[in-house]
């Protein structure tokens, strides 16, 4: 009897782990060989991280018995405190901070959703899930949903380099990119010069593009399909805002109606003909009109004014000219130079630079404010982080 009530006691027994604590010594060689890393940066007097530790933990709890294998998940930590060089090195400007990480590789989105154990765990469940999905027949290709950016791999085997690379960028990109694969008979008639990788761009008509580089190089398969995957004009949402302010660039946004899709067209052909060098340097982004109606209005448009431009600076925003004007040589690239140099917000508050008045004409010191930074709200909140710095926005 109580051999039996034994067993049963050990068979009900929860898996409980220790978070393993991070530091200069050990970061790399533990990140490297995880699958998947989800990591905490925090600091021990920041209540906001004092009252994640117990869910942090209850978590891990959890998903350790569903991947009890050492590396499959690792649940980390770092003392941002004790180890300031670490959180130098990954940028942490608030706590805690979430980030994933997958065979030592940060992952560009790090963790914002809602913070409880089963938020948490759903999250690193969905990240363990295949990113692939396997076709098994050519025929599903044409069901496939246009609107999104599709990859498809065409393999011999699946126990291959080429599809092992391909897998490791999908498992990166599948958040910006849907990832497809075909093996076998399956993807014969597609393999005519041998296993490929092609893109199929949202709309019907828009042509597909082959890979032509090596496709066991990780580096040259990676940079190809994020090239594909990560539009140089992103579309923001309110999901995403947070993400997109943090990364600290001006934004230069249209907002126009989500149906007028010939604006947008004509906008991110002109940023990729006049702004490609400014790639780095500030946000290229398009925003639905009826969603982002109160930005419009504090620079006191309505969607019937739409399409319009914009830059918010994260101090104030600026509104470019007449839409149609984007069309001009350069005008779109000088907007964007303005605000680099201050210009926008010189004029703003003492009228036009005395370089574009007229000979003779008397300059007048015209004080005006500009609209304060709409976007500036969507940035991680003080309720829910400790923030470290303040920007020092034009």
């Amino acid at each position: 009897m109580w051999q039996l009530l034994g067993q049963v006691t050990w068979v009900f027994t929860p898996v409980t782990t220790e978070i393993t604590s991070l530091d200069t010594e050990n970061i790399d060689d533990i990140l490297n060989n995880a699958d998947v890393a989800l990591v905490n940066f925090y600091a021990d007097w920041c209540r906001f991280s004092q009252m994640l530790h117990p869910i942090f933990e209850e978590a891990s709890n959890v998903i350790k018995e569903e991947y009890p294998n050492e590396n499959q998940v690792v649940f980390a930590r770092v003392d941002c405190d004790q180890h300031s060089d670490i959180a130098q090195r990954y940028r942490i400007s608030k706590y805690p901070t979430l980030k994933l990480f997958r065979n030592g590789m940060m992952m560009k989105r790090e963790y914002r959703g809602q913070r409880s154990v089963k938020a948490l765990a759903d999250y690193i469940r969905q990240q363990k899930s295949d990113p692939v999905q396997e076709l098994h027949d050519l025929a599903e290709i044409t069901t496939l949903d246009r609107s999104k950016r599709n990859i498809i791999g065409y393999f011999e085997q699946k126990d291959s380099e080429n599809y092992r690379v391909f897998e490791r960028v999908a498992n990166i990109l599948h958040d910006d990119c849907a990832f497809l694969s075909a093996f076998g008979a399956v993807s014969k008639p597609e393999r005519y010069s041998g296993d490929n990788i092609i893109y199929k761009p949202p709309g019907q008509s828009a042509p597909d593009m082959v890979y032509l580089g090596s496709m066991t190089n990780f580096d040259g398969t990676y940079n190809w399909i994020q090239d594909k995957c990560v539009p140089l004009v992103r579309e923001i949402t309110f999901e995403n805002g947070e993400e997109l302010t943090e990364e600290g660039l001006p934004f230069l946004i249209l907002f126009h109606m989500k149906e007028d899709t010939e604006s947008l067209e004509i906008f991110q052909n002109e940023v990729a003909r006049q702004l490609i060098s400014e790639k780095g340097t500030i946000n290229f982004l398009h925003a639905d009109c009826d969603k982002f109606r109160h930005p419009l209005l504090h620079i006191q448009k309505t969607p019937a004014d739409c399409p319009v431009i914009a830059i918010d600076s994260f101090r104030h925003m600026y509104v470019f000219g007449d839409f149609r004007d984007v069309l001009i040589p350069g005008k779109l690239k000088q907007f964007v130079f303005d605000l680099h140099s201050g210009k926008l917000h010189r004029e703003f508050h003492h009228g036009p630079d005395p370089t574009d008045t007229a000979p003779g004409q008397q300059v007048q010191d015209v004080a005006s404010s500009p609209p304060e930074s709409s976007f500036q709200k969507l940035a991680p909140s003080e309720y829910r982080y400790t923030l470290l710095r303040d920007r020092d926005e034009l």
